[in-house]
């Protein structure tokens, strides 16, 4: 009979919207030959958990499902096969579990964690494949850890994918978790960042993380005043974290020969009007970002550990505030990333 050392709380949503989210107690699973039984002890949040559970386009759920992609745990039992961990080790679960390395494929990309049919990890346990996690930074607590498994290694992979030069210019467009930590990784590999925000108060405290230079975009035209700030050439490199409503923006702000790196959709568009004869013209390079590999989050890892690299953290609610969470995510006033704690 079930009971409460036995059981476990866990989250539910069909897609209908925050308010609607469960909370039930289920048996704690067993971990199989292979795999680990992991203690979720921080979660972060992602656009991508608010278009699960608003059920939008194809990110709806058929069923109930446990969402939330981002979590660090540590491994209570393993299976008897298990070789890459053990009890106590600390753990990321990778967001595509089945894309350990190299370039992303078709048939890689399957059951994203807290995807619309593969559970998340809003639960207190969970179970992961011994291939689907990595150790967790040696330097950082539960609570910074919990930021990179896709909002991380989405800013690693963007950054190694279009490898520029040192000394670089980077323009990355908001201040949301993706985008500071770009900045982060950016400054540590001798990149100069351009930041834009709306709120010239959240520039102030992105100045003072480090940042080579700052637009409000609410006030300045940002292609222009990046012109400016790079000697009229344009930025080398930009992150689109915003979407398809801003992609023309990034077109007007690179320079000729530069590169655009597309990650966000916070603008909920996924259709873009873009200005195809000066992507053209400019010969620039538009690459598509999906998260990252299991390597590219290992790598991630030793690069934050080695360069003392804290992400920075907006705002943290106990787990059981996570529908005040999702509505202060939804609400896109936070600088940094959304943690859930128990």
């Amino acid at each position: 009979m079930p009971t409460e050392t036995n059981t476990m709380r866990a989250w539910t949503t069909r897609g209908d919207g925050v308010g609607a989210l469960e909370m039930h107690r289920v048996p704690i699973p067993r971990p199989g030959p292979a795999e680990v039984l992991v203690k979720i002890t921080a979660r972060s949040l992602n656009y991508r958990d608010l278009l699960v559970i608003n059920g939008v386009g194809d990110w709806k759920p058929t069923g109930d499902v446990v969402p939330v992609s981002d979590a660090v745990g540590f491994v209570v039992s393993a299976g008897h096969a298990v070789t890459r961990f053990r009890a106590g080790d600390r753990v990321l679960p990778i967001y595509l579990p089945r894309w350990r390395e190299g370039t992303l494929h078709t048939e890689l990309k399957f059951g994203p964690i807290g995807g619309p049919v593969n559970r998340g990890m809003l639960a207190e346990y969970v179970i992961v494949d011994e291939q689907e996690a990595v150790p967790a930074p040696t330097r950082l607590d539960d609570a910074h850890s919990a930021t990179l498994p896709v909002a991380g290694v989405t800013a690693w992979h963007a950054l190694e994918r279009t490898s520029v030069g040192h000394g670089a210019w980077v323009l990355i467009h908001g201040t949301g978790g993706v985008a500071l930590i770009a900045m982060q990784i950016a400054l540590a590999r001798g990149l100069r960042t351009i930041m834009t925000s709306s709120s010239d108060e959240k520039l102030s405290q992105i100045d003072a993380m480090g940042t080579t230079a700052t637009v409000n975009y609410r006030t300045t035209d940002v292609a222009e005043r990046v012109r400016e700030i790079t000697g009229g050439t344009g930025a080398d490199l930009v992150l689109e974290t915003v979407g398809a409503a801003n992609l023309n923006v990034s077109l007007d702000a690179v320079r000729v020969s530069g590169q655009i790196a597309y990650i966000g959709v916070i603008d909920g568009q996924l259709d873009a009007q873009i200005r195809v004869g000066q992507l053209m013209s400019k010969n620039v390079s538009l690459q598509g970002i999906e998260t990252g590999s299991r390597t590219l989050l290992e790598d991630l890892v030793v690069f934050v550990d080695h360069h003392r690299i804290t992400p920075r953290i907006g705002a943290s609610f106990a787990v059981e505030n996570v529908s005040q969470a999702l509505a202060h995510l939804q609400r896109g006033d936070h600088l940094g990333k959304i943690v859930l704690v128990e």
